[in-house]
């Protein structure tokens, strides 16, 4: 269905569309009227060292200030004395009645807080926050004094920012708008595709004759028209997703606000209406990724709805809002690519072109890394700003590390291990041996190549995991050419970048001794992140909530999933990943020829990458790295349904001379080449 088609059905339901749209217009309308404009103001206070310290903490006898100097433990402690019910229950008192939110400030390598009070009167708002500032210090004194401190050895509180002038905040009010207008034009499309789907259906049962000849009619017109399907809407994701920098997004949507993301949505509108219109139809053998995704969005539902329920601060409602609009980007690529795409060729397009898309972004690494620069800092486009406060050039020992137009460089080497196994196999597919050599194998030297420049342990790693899935089922020949070539590549990476060889070295020597820095960051946090989970075990604290300005990075997907969507989600995250393998596996043991045995492999070799690489960073906040993931994980799913449906028919036996009844009589399986299978 193009878009001329999908107007026609909303010109032709004018009656359905019109009146639910207008429903949401007035209802916006109406909150916008209702609604009071908040009013926002903050206030700021740095924690000092008391001026009778001698000594580091403890031998002062301050074990609050137990922060060797810092004292970042001791804002932590105030932080979270002000956030809890009895400090509430004190400023209610104090007449506090509005919402308050306490936390690091933004930015700040010292213990400096930022209070923060939301209310509707403006001169309230004011003295509320003047008043939050000096129940802080008292708050602290009173903590050291329970803790018997000797007053000479106080840590104090000193205010930097004094209280602000309220600020309205009409970006929440207009957010809330919004979202009614949008939930009524959803309404009003959805509806007139369900009428078009219906009064269709019996209007063709009660005029079978004409509605046959229309039909014809329809159909040659259709095809003088070009067809929209999923494969042109999803290459347009990626083209978005890969040439756009990942952190400049639209405002008010914060990271998961990219065009690509957007994009996506506005696909499954168009899977929406083509499904309800009767074009389309999932094909057999293709529901494994969307249960799968099924199960995630179970586990995302109903970490939201614990956020909900626990009383959540503000910023964590936007964050878990947030998580609900990547929940629906993720399960759009899924739909589309494993229920949208019905033709097998199409399916070897997409992959073509995210392949060859994902070249040129590492082609785009190479200049960062050897001009020691970022190209995405000098890409600025007309309303789209940046979800990061600051970007800066990575370096790691005498490297710039690259991240092309993506947010990190770990993201740019988890993406580029993502796609290098498909790369591999196209330049080995005989289906394309009639292109040129450089063509084929481009792909694969520009990915491959650029991994060890981002100087990163999971690019490396999943750089191996690809070798090691794929190289041992090769024949012995290329095998060992294979094996050739790579010492060849270490050997021209010595000698053009000298130095890089030792680094990565030298990276994975200290992880094994446990003596680098990043490697004992992320453990202490293993730790830390514990009493997050006790209050909810399973079903977490929201998607999207635990974000780093509120509590800390957690490096490690798994951590994060556990602390955002409790034991279900890290289930149900798990579950996806397998789901992934198990494909790459079947596609392998069930494919007639040896291109589509190394395609099975190439996927079992990508799932592989993102489970491993998910233990190292929070790989899912990347669009794009979780673009590409969500995308590889449903054409897994696509391609085990075309492969099931060309499988052999199993051998007819004295005992069972019947086929049964779960396989139909299938056609002569083809391989990819023309030439039918053995």
């Amino acid at each position: 269905m193009n878009i001329g088609e999908i107007g026609a059905v909303l010109r032709r339901r004018w009656y359905v569309m019109g009146p639910l749209t207008l429903l949401g217009l007035l209802a916006g309308a109406q909150l916008y009227e209702s609604v009071p404009v908040a009013y926002q103001s903050q206030s700021s206070v740095a924690l000092l060292d008391s001026t009778a310290v001698a000594a580091l903490a403890p031998a002062f006898g301050n074990p609050i200030a137990n922060a060797g100097g810092s004292l970042v433990v001791t804002a932590d402690v105030l932080i979270r004395t002000l956030s809890g019910a009895d400090a509430a229950r004190d400023l209610h008192g104090l007449g506090v009645s509005d919402p308050y939110t306490v936390g690091f400030a933004a930015n700040a390598s010292g213990p400096m807080l930022t209070l923060t009070v939301t209310g509707t009167d403006r001169d309230k708002v004011l003295k509320e926050t003047s008043a939050l500032t000096a129940f802080a210090g008292e708050q602290l004194n009173a903590l050291q004094a329970a803790a018997k401190v000797q007053p000479a050895y106080f840590v104090q509180t000193a205010p930097v920012v004094l209280p602000q002038t309220p600020k309205p905040q009409l970006k929440a009010r207009y957010q809330q708008v919004l979202a009614v207008v949008i939930a009524g034009v959803v309404a009003g499309f959805t509806s007139s595709f369900v009428a078009e789907s219906l009064l269709g259906a019996r209007r063709r049962r009660r005029e079978a004759a004409a509605e046959a000849g229309r039909a014809r009619t329809q159909v040659r017109r259709r095809t003088r028209a070009r067809e929209l399907d999923a494969t042109a809407l999803l290459t347009g994701y990626l083209g978005l997703a890969f040439f756009i920098p990942s952190n400049l997004t639209l405002p008010g949507l914060g990271g998961v606000g990219t065009p690509a993301n957007v994009f996506a949505l506005l696909a499954l509108f168009w899977y929406l209406a083509t499904w309800l219109t009767g074009r389309i139809r999932p094909a057999p053998g293709t529901r494994l990724p969307r249960i799968a995704m099924w199960l995630l969005a179970v586990s995302v539902l109903a970490s939201y709805l614990a956020n909900a329920s626990r009383g959540s601060s503000h910023k964590e409602v936007l964050g878990a809002d947030r998580g609900l609009i990547g929940l629906l980007v993720w399960v759009s690529l899924v739909v589309l690519v494993s229920a949208g795409i019905q033709d097998r060729a199409r399916l070897d397009v997409l992959l073509r072109r995210a392949v060859v898309m994902g070249a040129v972004v590492a082609a785009i690494g190479y200049y960062d890394f050897f001009t020691a620069t970022n190209i995405a800092e000098k890409i600025s486009i007309p309303g789209l700003q940046s979800s990061v406060a600051q970007i800066t050039t990575l370096d790691r020992g005498a490297f710039t590390r690259p991240r092309s137009t993506t947010a990190q460089p770990l993201e740019f080497g988890g993406m580029l291990a993502l796609l290098l196994p498909f790369a591999v196999q196209q330049a080995f597919d005989p289906v394309r041996a009639q292109l040129s050599r450089w063509r084929r194998w481009a792909p694969v030297a520009l990915m491959g190549g650029a991994l060890p420049l981002t100087v990163s342990r999971t690019s490396i790693i999943g750089a191996l995991i690809v070798v090691l899935v794929m190289v041992p089922r090769w024949k012995p020949q290329r095998r060992w050419t294979t094996f050739g070539l790579l010492l060849g590549s270490v050997a021209v990476f010595k000698v053009l970048v000298p130095g890089l060889i030792g680094t990565i070295t030298t990276l994975f020597a200290s992880f094994v001794s446990n003596s680098d820095s990043s490697t004992q960051a992320r453990t202490v946090k293993y730790s830390a992140i514990v009493p997050y989970l006790e209050g909810h075990p399973l079903f977490g604290r929201g998607l999207g909530t635990f974000t780093p300005d509120l509590y800390f990075f957690t490096d490690n997907q798994y951590m994060l999933t556990l602390a955002e969507m409790g034991l279900f989600g890290l289930l149900a995250l798990l579950a996806l990943f397998l789901t992934g393998i198990h494909q790459g596996g079947a596609i392998r043991r069930l494919a007639a020829d040896e291109s589509d045995r190394e395609l099975g492999q190439a996927f079992f070799a990508s799932a592989l990458v993102a489970l491993v690489s998910a233990a190292t960073f929070d790989a899912l906040s990347f669009p794009m790295f979780a673009g590409m993931f969500f995308l590889t994980i449903a054409a897994g799913g696509s391609y085990l349904g075309f492969i099931r449906r060309a499988a052999p028919e199993p051998p007819r036996t004295v005992e069972s001379p019947c086929l049964p009844a779960a396989h139909p009589p299938a056609r002569t399986p083809v391989t990819r080449t023309g030439v039918p299978a053995p």
